[in-house]
């Protein structure tokens, strides 16, 4: 260290004996310049050794006088300076600069998350008010997107479908395969993805700021569990909320074909209908509510996983919106077909009956 050129040091100490081999190591105290010291250091022109029983970084102190006739300002220096990054007489550890990768251990949250959520309901500490207040939104809210999705995209399906079951003579089947297409993979997934998009990054954007404003460990010095405050309700008004919403969504996306089919295309909304009622199942309106609510706990808890684990401020809240809704929808397309793989297979004779 390269001290003051109008001064000089008043008093010091230093370490000795620094060795790992040994349990006991010495710093000495000394003054080279003992007419600048103050009475109240208790030093006297000599050096005194103390023994430490752990070994002692190697230190030196500097104390400074102040031409002000304040308090002396004082300054460490390393006496064993590594400037070239070698061991210094401990050697690290294995693995010890290693950090895992984020997506490892936001994943590893996600499934730490899904278990405190189901051990918290099962325990039944949910917090029944902001239950009532996420499904409002997760509900209500979200019934006029989710319909007007629906509806177009049950009349583009219409179009594809009544074209060439007509040419082919099928007009009785047209009804059967949109009722099939709708309950059990249309519905579910269009209606999994509006709220992916619109309530999962609602909840990652809401619960980032928070992690990021500190209002999360608030929520723990007052005593509160976040999960029971603010994950819970959420992932239950989400489980709840979005199989009503994709049933609203096959009603109205059969209605809507069937409307279209009979203004454009001639096909009397009756022939459709009556080939609806044969061709379903009370299996795929059951499967259909199975997989929105399996999609409805992926949205929810991929979101708030990914909303307490951001990092990083303003920019990193955005971040994790992103990639919140992102793997989420990746979530529901695996998902979807993971279940589509359970519930149908072998061959279906489903249609036979609308020929």
């Amino acid at each position: 260290m390269q001290t003051a050129s109008y001064s000089h040091p008043i008093f010091h100490f230093s370490c000795r004996n620094f060795s790992t081999n040994v349990k006991t190591s010495s710093v000495k105290f000394g003054a080279p310049y003992p007419s600048q010291l103050d009475w109240k250091c208790e030093f006297h022109g000599r050096s005194n050794i103390y023994n430490s029983p752990i070994p002692i970084k190697p230190n030196r102190l500097f104390v400074l006088p102040n031409a002000d006739g304040s308090l002396p300002s004082a300054s460490i220096v390393d006496d064993e300076m590594n400037t070239n990054h070698a061991p210094n007489g401990i050697s690290p550890t294995f693995l010890s600069n290693w950090s895992p990768p984020r997506y490892l251990w936001r994943g590893l949250s996600v499934l730490i998350l899904a278990g405190q959520v189901i051990m918290k309901t099962l325990k039944g500490k949910i917090h029944w008010r902001n239950t009532l207040q996420q499904l409002e939104r997760v509900g209500p809210r979200s019934v006029g997107v989710c319909l007007l999705t629906s509806a177009f995209v049950g009349m583009a399906f219409t179009i594809q479908f009544v074209r060439e079951f007509t040419r082919l003579g099928l007009n009785r089947s047209v009804g059967g395969v949109l009722a099939l297409a709708f309950s059990r993979e249309l519905s579910p997934v269009v209606t999994a993805i509006v709220v992916a998009g619109r309530i999962g990054s609602a909840f990652a954007a809401e619960l980032g700021t928070m992690q990021v404003s500190e209002q999360t460990d608030t929520l723990r010095v007052l005593g509160s569990d976040p999960v029971d405050y603010l994950v819970t309700p959420r992932v239950i008004a989400t489980c709840i909320a979005l199989p009503l919403l994709t049933l609203l969504c096959f009603t109205l996306g059969m209605a809507s074909s069937a409307l279209l089919a009979d203004s454009v295309y001639g096909v009397s909304i009756n022939i459709i209908l009556d080939s609806a009622q044969r061709a379903l199942r009370s299996w795929d309106i059951i499967s259909a509510m199975i997989k929105s609510q399996v999609f409805g706990a992926i949205i929810s808890i991929v979101s708030c996983a990914w909303g307490v684990t951001t990092l990083g401020g303003a920019k990193g809240v955005g971040e994790s919106t992103t990639s919140a809704v992102v793997i989420s929808l990746v979530g529901i397309f695996v998902a979807d077909f993971a279940l589509s793989y359970c519930f149908f297979q072998g061959a279906g004779d489903q249609l036979k009956n609308c020929i």
